[in-house]
């Protein structure tokens, strides 16, 4: 009998097959099916709740847009090509990227199975992952960005960018031959996410009255209620990332809500010591920064470790909006840099440090009981990440702007508002 951990691995590379263990569970099935769904709720109504709140009210609409856009263009980009490149063979670039034999689910029967559920529940469950990713990134260059270079960089980005990143890692690439643990995404979307935000950030410019007058969110309320349901979402991220209703499951869900919560208080404790005021804004952002972080050690932690990491989490966030940020001055509009790039950068070396040995993937460093050598492999992760995800980031940029005759909207457009020069409506009538 094969072990739950070689289950996993099958889900995770779809191509790989272990004879006999081709057998559909429905429980698994209709916790993939659950888990699912709780990740679209994260991004049509979570992050644009959390994006939307923390805009000015003339760039609500713009901001809701760019969120949803992006991830329904990313659905598609992923069901055409993306998941083909991401989760099958890719010859001799294998290490790198997939192929094209699933191009638009190919050959891909609704009763194929990837492990112990349909493999098209498994392809719709990776596609959320794609768009929640490209999704958040938008959030480093809202208020200035071009609505068209913006819809051309998604395509191009989930194409070049985000499947290759899975593959490396999930996919049967390089770091996942190295044995790199990511539960559910510290490196594929947090770190991927944050970087790529912080290279639109330099590459856009800053907003024309960026630190000349005051920027203040249209509604905290609103971005603490989507933080409420990032957060319930975040199970199904997580917790369903073990690939069935199983113990690891189980390890996933108590993790992601214990450093999450953690996260909360070192991040509102940061700021009451240091600026004397203990804000709304504070506690939802330091949710996301603990569920940023448990996320890549979701699965493979104990309750000490995840409370440890969600506590570092809420002081790295913290330190990225109001320490980093403002020392080297750039202007990642709603912080996606300074939470999910730091915050994954933290969870995806800290999951090294806490692993435990007896859930780590098979193939893992840690697996064989060598600990450095998993800090290591998690390091490699970390600085292959930033590197590829930084250089074509900024080679895809300059080709959608291009593509759409300048990447930032014009002067007027950024003083009247994106809601009203770009999409003709109002997100508050006030």
């Amino acid at each position: 009998m094969k072990s739950k951990i070689m289950l996993l691995l099958t889900a995770l590379v779809p191509y790989i097959s272990f004879a006999g263990e081709s057998k559909l569970d429905t429980g698994d099935t209709a916790w993939m099916i659950t888990a699912t769904a709780f990740v679209v709720l994260m991004t049509v109504g979570g992050l644009i709740l959390f994006y939307g709140g923390m805009t000015r009210f003339k760039n609500v609409v713009n901001t809701v847009m760019m969120v949803l856009m992006a991830y329904a263009v990313a659905i598609v980009v992923w069901f055409l090509w993306g998941y083909s490149l991401a989760f099958t063979e890719g010859g001799s670039l294998n290490a790198i990227v997939g192929g094209l034999s699933k191009f638009l689910m190919n050959g891909v029967d609704y009763k194929a199975l990837s492990g112990t559920y349909p493999e098209w529940v498994f392809a719709t469950f990776q596609s959320t992952f794609a768009a929640i990713t490209i999704a958040l990134a938008a959030g480093a260059v809202i208020e200035r960005m071009k609505f068209s270079t913006w819809i051309i960089f998604v395509i191009l980005w989930i194409t070049f960018v985000y499947a290759p990143i899975a593959h490396v890692v999930w996919g049967g690439g390089f770091l996942f031959e190295a044995g790199a643990l990511d539960f559910a995404g510290g490196t594929v979307v947090h770190i991927n996410a944050g970087v790529t935000g912080l290279v639109l950030a330099l590459l856009v410019g800053k907003r024309k009255d960026y630190k000349k007058t005051a920027i203040l969110p249209s509604s905290v309320v609103l971005t603490a209620l989507g933080a409420g349901l990032l957060w319930f979402g975040w199970f199904g991220f997580n917790a369903g990332s073990a690939f069935g209703a199983n113990e690891v499951a189980g390890v996933a869900l108590l993790t992601t809500n214990l450093a999450t919560a953690a996260a909360v208080i070192s991040w509102v404790l940061m700021e009451w010591i240091t600026a004397k005021k203990p804000t709304l804004l504070g506690a939802a952002s330091g949710a996301i920064a603990g569920l940023v972080a448990i996320t890549p050690a979701a699965g493979f932690v104990d309750a000490i470790g995840a409370l440890i990491i969600g506590l570092v989490a809420g002081i790295v966030g913290w330190f990225g909006v109001y320490v980093l940020k403002k020392a080297l001055g750039y202007d990642d509009s709603l912080d996606t840099f300074g939470v999910h790039g730091l915050a994954g950068m933290w969870g995806a070396l800290a999951t090294g440090i806490f692993a435990l040995q007896s859930l780590a993937w098979d193939g893992s460093p840690l697996q064989n009981g060598d600990r450095l050598g998993q800090i290591w492999v998690q390091v490699e992760s970390i600085l292959f990440t930033i590197i590829y995800t930084a250089i074509m980031t900024t080679i895809l940029f300059f080709v959608a702007k291009v593509l759409t005759k300048g990447a930032r909207v014009d002067e007027e457009s950024e003083t009247v508002g994106l809601d009203e020069t770009t999409h003709g409506e109002r997100g508050f009538n006030l």
